[in-house]
């Protein structure tokens, strides 16, 4: 008999600590978890998922606008935001019951407690319960940023009750300039809000593309978004008409509800990681090796516990491995190499590989071939917007090492597109390759002359 209680515990129950969970316990080991709040994780609960459901809401006044073009009478339209909001939380909890019951039918013991160690080996629950484990897993994942040392911080809202709104703010503004602000800002503005934007830099989507961010910007401020730059809010005031914002900009900005969105950090802070011996970055992060062992041999993190890449199939991959690895026979790592992405603006953006900047950081040759153009869609609609597509290519070796998309359907092209990337696919890959007619996608393959190109001295 094994001295510990479990040969696994994994605290959180997000979609990496589900899913090497369950792997775990599947490989034959006794398994335990703690999830103090809902099964599921960021993602499912409050995340990617109730998001995408609000983000395809968002989009039918723009479909009803365009079907007129087409010869469709539409009629009167009514938007009902609590209607929304039942129907989403309906469909969140169908899939935290799902998400509960492939736990238990793989064999993994459920606690629904938040867990704290109280030594390398051992856990304390909220009851005061102590389990003891061979190995832990942490997976707690991330929470929104919101400066603590903000005016008036207690009146605003982040992504954690943006769901749960019980009316729909007429007047919203975001601060922000990431993904999640980026796409609340899109959602608002399609359902009829009036929509600002406040962010500290020159332009929002840092880290993305160049002309990716410019595109973006230029597309979401003609839907509507007003977008106030290299600001930051100084101080938040509550009154009786609602809430006001003060910038550095002396700006002041009214609204109904305010949404910070200016980054998440690991939730580690409940965890006494102290008393295990588990060291952590200056943001709280869990530091970890390419194994996602932290510097405690039996104690591993996986997902954005540890700020590696913050997606949901990253965690859910990192936690794969993770099983496999220690309770499956089969090691293997999680490769965080070209991963493609997909932020659910309006216009999406599909993105994978290097950008034009990371690009010429790396290699001494460096071709581009980009595109942008109306949709064929748009002829009759009569919409304005404009699809971007852009190949970043190594010029030595001929090697696409980066695509960027911006359009509709982005999202669901960068999942192909980033096989070709990973598999290594060359322009003449994609010359060679026959074109859809008509399609946005065969410009991909039919761009023949570079739109620049860049080599080192």
């Amino acid at each position: 008999m094994s001295q510990y209680d479990y040969d696994l515990f994994v605290i959180g129950g997000g979609s990496g600590g589900v899913r090497a969970a369950r792997i775990a316990a599947q490989h034959g080991a006794r398994v335990g978890l703690a999830e103090g709040y809902r099964y599921g994780g960021t993602c499912v609960i409050r995340g990617c998922v109730p998001k995408k459901l609000l983000v395809y809401a968002s989009r039918f006044p723009h479909a009803f606008h365009d079907a007129a073009g087409f010869g469709w009478g539409v009629g009167e339209s009514a938007f009902d935001w609590t209607t929304l909001i039942a129907n989403k939380d309906a469909e969140i909890a169908r899939l935290e019951g799902v998400y509960r019951a492939n736990l238990e039918r793989a064999g993994v013991t459920l606690h629904d407690s938040y867990a704290r160690f109280t030594d390398p080996h051992t856990l304390t629950l909220e009851s005061g319960e102590t389990l003891t484990a061979e190995t832990i897993l942490i997976a707690t994942g991330g929470t929104p940023n919101v400066d603590p040392a903000l005016p008036g911080r207690e009146h605003v809202i982040t992504s954690n009750e943006v769901f749960h709104l019980e009316e729909f703010p007429q007047r919203i503004v975001i601060a922000g300039g990431g993904y999640i602000a980026m796409e609340f800002a899109s959602i608002f503005a399609g359902l009829g809000a009036e929509t600002t934007l406040i962010y500290r830099r020159d332009l929002p989507l840092r880290g993305f593309d160049d002309d990716v961010r410019k595109h973006v910007h230029a597309e979401m401020a003609a839907n509507g978004v007003n977008f106030v730059l290299g600001e930051v809010f100084t101080k938040i005031e509550k009154t009786d008409a609602g809430l006001i914002g003060h910038t550095s900009g002396g700006q002041v900005l009214e609204a109904d509800q305010i949404m910070f969105a200016i980054g998440r950090k690991p939730v580690t802070d409940t965890l006494d990681l102290e008393a295990a011996g588990v060291e952590t970055g200056d943001g709280g992060e869990v530091r970890v090796d390419a194994h996602s062992r932290s510097n405690v041999p039996h104690i591993y993190a996986v997902g954005d516990v540890t700020d590696r890449i913050n997606l949901t199939p990253v965690a859910i991959r990192e936690g794969h491995a993770f099983a496999d690895s220690l309770y499956g026979g089969r090691p293997w790592q999680a490769d965080h190499a070209d991963v493609a992405t997909a932020v659910f603006t309006s216009p999406e953006i599909g993105t994978v590989g290097l950008t034009e900047a990371q690009a010429r950081e790396a290699l001494d040759d460096v071709v581009i071939y980009a595109s942008s153009f109306r949709p064929m869609k748009a002829t009759l609609s009569g919409a304005d917007g404009k699809m971007l597509l852009k190949l970043v290519v190594d010029g030595a070796t001929d090697r696409i090492v980066g695509i960027h998309v911006v359009g509709e359907d982005a999202g669901e092209l960068i999942q192909t597109l980033g096989i070709a990337v990973k598999m290594g696919a060359t322009k003449s890959d994609f010359d060679a390759t026959m074109a859809v007619h008509p399609t946005a996608a065969e410009e991909l393959v039919t761009m023949r002359e570079p739109s620049a190109r860049h080599t080192r001295d």
